[in-house]
């Protein structure tokens, strides 16, 4: 997910600088696993409420607690601004719009997995933008990582190789979160992060408030009352995108961002783990290879960013 700094967050730690390391990457790991759980989360409520209207609950929650925590830093917001975190915003619904209608189709852990292939992504969107043309490395992590998701997510039918939809948009949801990291690291040179990521939220609950009641019929007043969609929801808003974002964000203040995002995309090994634990799910041995390779392709991309 995409960091932020403020001096709200910049906590001092007592411990040496390698034990400071270490409770880093700890934190990492811990931000990974809530992510990853939040696979489980969103397969599990989507038996009983639409997948926008989830969204709409997430993001307005997220939205509300960040907005009150950092009210006095509203008054300085400027239009600029504010179509910066609407642009940005749209990104980031459409990301969690198209992974969470499409975790409906397929399993919580073929959805972490697919998901978290933004990470390759990344370099190449950001080549237009940044004016950075992408490493042979990170070819090289595309090739791989292409090989694994033909082995997680095709299937053979009738002599031709196909993909259920599900896996599609989780693919789809790759690409539009790798547009809002670049345009959320390109426009954080220059804004107040907070603030954009405050209207972030902002404008990811609005789109989904507008686009819910056409995809997802009329709001589910009473199944947001039962405390299954309730609890998850708080989860979701929380847990998975406030806490999640706070934590991340300490944590990276003590360790490089290239070994930050290593820990990160552990998120998608805690989602096969929590989704074979808490749904049942199984993968077959070829898609576990798929697993094995895509893994391989992050940390390649990753590790790169070291040299």
């Amino acid at each position: 997910m995409t960091p932020w700094n403020e001096k709200a967050l910049k906590t001092t730690l007592s411990a040496p600088a390698k034990n400071r390391r270490v409770l880093a990457s700890i934190g990492l790991v811990l931000t990974a696993a809530i992510w990853g759980f939040a696979f489980v989360i969103v397969k599990d409520s989507l038996d009983y409420i639409g997948p926008i209207w989830m969204m709409a609950a997430r993001f307005s929650i997220a939205a509300a607690a960040l907005a009150l925590v950092f009210c006095k830093k509203l008054k300085s917001l400027g239009r600029r601004l504010v179509g910066r975190g609407a642009f940005t915003g749209f990104f980031l619904f459409a990301a969690y719009a198209v992974q969470t209608i499409g975790c409906k189709y397929t399993t919580a852990g073929k959805n972490a997995f697919l998901t978290t292939l933004y990470v390759i992504l990344i370099p190449f969107f950001a080549w237009p933008v940044f004016r950075k043309k992408p490493r042979l490395v990170s070819v090289a992590s595309a090739v791989i990582a292409l090989c694994g998701i033909g082995m997680l997510a095709l299937k053979k039918s009738d002599g031709v190789f196909t993909m259920n939809i599900g896996d599609a948009l989780t693919l789809a949801c790759g690409i539009f979160y790798a547009l809002h990291i670049v345009f959320t690291s390109y426009y954080n040179r220059d804004e107040d992060p907070i603030l954009l990521t405050v209207l972030q939220f902002f404008f990811a609950a609005l789109f989904s408030w507008i686009f819910a009641p056409f995809y997802d019929g009329a709001f589910p007043l009473e199944q947001m009352q039962t405390a299954r969609v309730f609890l998850g929801a708080l989860y979701l808003g929380i847990f998975s995108t406030l806490v999640a974002f706070v934590l991340q964000n300490v944590c990276l203040k003590y360790m490089e961002s290239s070994l930050a995002s290593l820990f990160l995309s552990l998120e998608s090994v805690f989602g096969v783990v929590f989704g074979a634990i808490f749904l049942r799910e199984r993968l077959t041995p070829i898609m576990i290879l798929g697993c094995a390779l895509i893994f391989a392709a992050i940390t390649l991309a990753n590790m790169s960013d070291r040299n």
